[in-house]
């Protein structure tokens, strides 16, 4: 039989749903999909007011736009460059993390503290250092953020990878982690603090419900992936990061150390910025280039040499990092076409003649369509809030129990959505494709809903 027909004969035992394509080739379709919806979907807008420094929505206030021009076939293809522009912030911090992870795998400091402390642990307990990895990524989620959280992905993948485990393994507990935890997160200043401020509510109210939603999903992550991921077949990338020897050979010598002292002290000022300062991406990723930096001159690399590994580093996260620029055009079509209005404004209605046992748990399905197309949290937040405050007072429910469904279905749905540029950057980093990732988080998304409903439905009954 010929290598053709090898092929041809996998491609047919292979069912429908395995047959995902590329990452790239997935997100162009919906790109595509989403230019066919500028012909369906007619122009319109909000008015809006500058209130406290930020710009808000006039409830009641839609009206159709008559005088957008359409969107041409070639506008598809200037989206693109237009969308890895827009994309930049995301872009770079994945090469620059990138880059920084690559020199600390090449003075083996990192891999030689995860080995020590695996051995010490005991590999015969990785549930229990996955279970452990999962809450503490997840405890970055609910203080730091999601985005802000983007390069501490690969040492999850080399966890993973030293009790034995895929690097899909460590991206899960990572990302997952991060994931469950800024979106369920009682503190969230993004996504709680601006609704609650738009609702009129005092800051990080009500905060009893996220915290059991928050520590329940984690749970359910953690039992996920120790049940499920680890077991899943995934073949490693060629430059995916992994353990190079047995865990008994692994020791920190003084030199590892004192990397390790600036890789986490780096850490810890970026923290200090991020809270005190109002850091971001551009802060965080100028940071992670400092620290890259002064690990290669403790080590005794030349300004050559530095340049050199942070190149290798950028250019293993290549395809990872377009991939976010391709995802970032879905938005620009979305904005051109002045259809991001008109969506929210129809999908708003569908909570409105429901019982209100149940208009929570549409919303937050309502909040996660809109996700697809609005990905920033407190730019939902100050979007959608204004409408669906109003809405909540008419169905009899609280003000509080919206803004947690908004949370949900705004914070849980950027693990799966093409559009979450922050997803998408870890996934680079973790070396694990868009295509994968879905395969092994979809199961869970459906098990943490179902979970966040109950959440929702007994918080109405409870008068929350």
């Amino acid at each position: 039989m010929s290598a053709q027909d090898q092929v041809l004969n996998e491609r047919k035992r292979k069912k429908w749903y395995q047959a995902v394509p590329d990452p790239m080739v997935l997100i162009f379709l919906i790109l595509l999909a989403t230019y066919a919806l500028t012909f369906l979907i007619p122009a319109g807008a909000f008015e809006r007011v500058m209130l406290d420094g930020r710009t808000r929505v006039v409830p009641d206030s839609f009206h159709y736009l008559n005088d957008v021009a359409a969107i041409s076939p070639f506008d598809i293809f200037v989206a693109i460059p237009k969308g890895l522009n827009e994309a930049s912030l995301y872009l770079f911090i994945v090469f620059i993390a990138g880059g920084l992870f690559h020199m600390l795998q090449r003075t083996g400091a990192l891999e030689n503290a995860i080995g020590v402390a695996v051995h010490r642990a005991g590999v015969e307990r990785r549930n229990l250092i996955i279970t452990v990895g999962t809450f503490i990524y997840g405890f970055f989620g609910v203080a730091v953020g999601f985005e802000n959280n983007i390069a501490l992905v690969p040492i999850a993948v080399l966890i993973a990878s030293a009790v034995g485990c895929s690097s899909l393994v460590g991206t899960t507990m990572a990302v997952g982690g991060i994931g469950v935890g800024f979106a369920l997160s009682p503190i969230n200043p993004y996504t709680v603090g601006v609704a609650q401020g738009i609702a009129e509510l005092p800051t990080f109210s009500g905060a009893w419900l996220r915290v059991l939603l928050v520590v329940s999903a984690l749970a359910l992550l953690s039992f996920y992936i120790c049940r499920f991921v680890t077991r899943m077949d995934f073949e490693e990338p060629a430059n995916a990061e992994a353990m190079s020897k047995s865990l008994d050979e692994y020791h920190l010598s003084g030199r590892d150390k004192l990397t390790l002292v600036v890789f986490g002290g780096g850490l810890v000022a970026m923290l200090v910025g991020v809270f005190t300062q109002g850091w971001y991406i551009n802060e965080i990723a100028g940071m992670f280039l400092l620290i890259a930096i002064l690990i290669g001159i403790v080590n005794g690399l030349s300004a050559n040499d530095i340049v050199k590994q942070m190149m290798e580093g950028a250019s293993s996260v290549t395809a990872g990092a377009l991939v976010i620029g391709l995802a970032a055009s879905i938005q620009v079509i979305l904005k051109e076409a002045q259809i991001i209005d008109t969506i929210v404004y129809a999908l708003s209605g569908l909570i409105q003649g429901i019982p209100a046992s149940l208009s929570a748990i549409m919303a937050s399905v309502v909040q996660g369509v809109i996700n697809l197309f609005v990905p920033s949290g407190s730019g939902q937040a100050l979007v959608t809030m204004p409408i669906l405050i109003p809405v909540a007072d008419l169905v009899g429910m609280s003000r509080q129990l919206m803004i947690t469904a908004f949370q949900i279905g705004d914070g849980l749905t950027n693990l799966i959505v093409p559009t979450s540029g922050g997803t998408l950057a870890m996934l680079a980093l973790g070396r694990v494709s868009y295509e994968k990732w879905l395969k092994a988080i979809l199961p869970f998304m459906v098990l943490v809903y179902l979970l966040a409903w109950v959440g929702l439905f007994i918080g109405h009954l409870a008068g929350y």
